[in-house]
């Protein structure tokens, strides 16, 4: 059986909400995947692995490290 912090790794994203200043409409338009935020500190970009993969390389192409 999967370790589910694998499984959780592979399906979201966590960073704070002003790495995603300017990025985020860009974000939710192009990639489906569903961007909220925690506690207005933290936001969660959540989709398939597939997606969340595509929207790492997005970030990365636009300077945001993600770790």
């Amino acid at each position: 059986m999967p370790d589910p912090a694998t499984l959780r790794d592979s399906t979201q994203i966590v960073l704070p909400c002003d790495t995603l200043d300017g990025l985020r409409e860009a974000i939710e338009t192009e990639f489906t995947v569903t961007v909220f935020s925690r506690d207005d500190v933290r936001c969660l970009i959540v989709g398939s692995p597939v997606e969340i993969k595509a929207v790492s390389r997005f970030l990365a192409q636009h300077g945001v490290s993600i770790q």
